[in-house]
């Protein structure tokens, strides 16, 4: 069974109604980076950081998959998949793929401040200030914000330097170091693109479909199809 590496940006979720952070209308237009995506942030205003991950939390609750999501994991009849993810939220999971890597953390996952190797799952529910793991410490989202370190990035290119077919779907490969892995891939590996801007890339077997991503699935579900 062939390889089938896929690297998902907040473009898939998008979709299912998540507000994505860079777009026009987006969640930095709301909120500075530095105030909620960075552990200053954390320790400036705990407070903020805190409800607005819960925030993110009760709209996840409310959010279905959408048919990308789908998609991706019905591939697993055809194929071992490796979803590589740069999104928080459990979308994938709910629509049924089965290995997930998640890059930049987990929305229904908490740790403690001193340790971020243990995670507590919490689903859908608030974080309160006061509200401790274990160790004693205060619990935090088990979320990577910038500047810190990416632990699952590793294993992500383990994966892709194993795949047939990587598929980067949903992002602009802009943001790195997660943009980085599609160096990762081997000679003679298939990568697609589905992204409705057009972009260039330098690079063998290499095909954009030229859509959002539920319309892009189901272009590329026909071409793995045929081929």
């Amino acid at each position: 069974m062939k390889n089938l590496v896929v690297l998902s940006g907040a473009g898939i979720s998008a979709e299912s109604g998540i507000k994505t952070f860079r777009d026009s209308n987006g969640l930095w237009e709301e909120y500075r980076v530095e105030d909620v995506a960075s552990i200053e942030g954390w320790y400036k205003n705990k407070e903020l950081v805190i409800e607005f991950y819960n925030k993110r939390r009760r709209e996840l609750e409310k959010t279905s998959p959408n048919e990308a999501h789908k998609s991706i994991a019905a591939l697993e009849k055809d194929y071992h998949v490796t979803v590589i993810t740069q999104n928080i939220d459990d979308l994938h999971e709910r629509a049924g793929s089965t290995e997930i890597i998640h890059l930049h953390g987990e929305l229904t996952k908490a740790r403690s401040v001193k340790n971020d190797e243990k995670t507590y799952d919490i689903g859908y529910n608030d974080i309160h200030p006061g509200d401790t793991a274990p160790d004693g410490d205060q619990l935090r989202p088990h979320v990577v914000w910038f500047g810190e370190s990416v632990p699952e990035l590793q294993r992500a290119a383990q994966a892709v330097g194993k795949a047939d077919i990587f598929l980067i779907i949903g992002t602009s490969l802009n943001v790195y170091p997660a943009a980085g892995l599609i160096h990762y891939t081997r000679p003679g590996c298939r990568i697609y693109l589905i992204d409705p801007q057009p972009f260039r890339l330098n690079l063998e077997n290499f095909t954009q479909i030229q859509e959002k991503a539920t319309v892009g699935m189901k272009k590329l579900m026909e071409y793995l199809t045929e081929s």
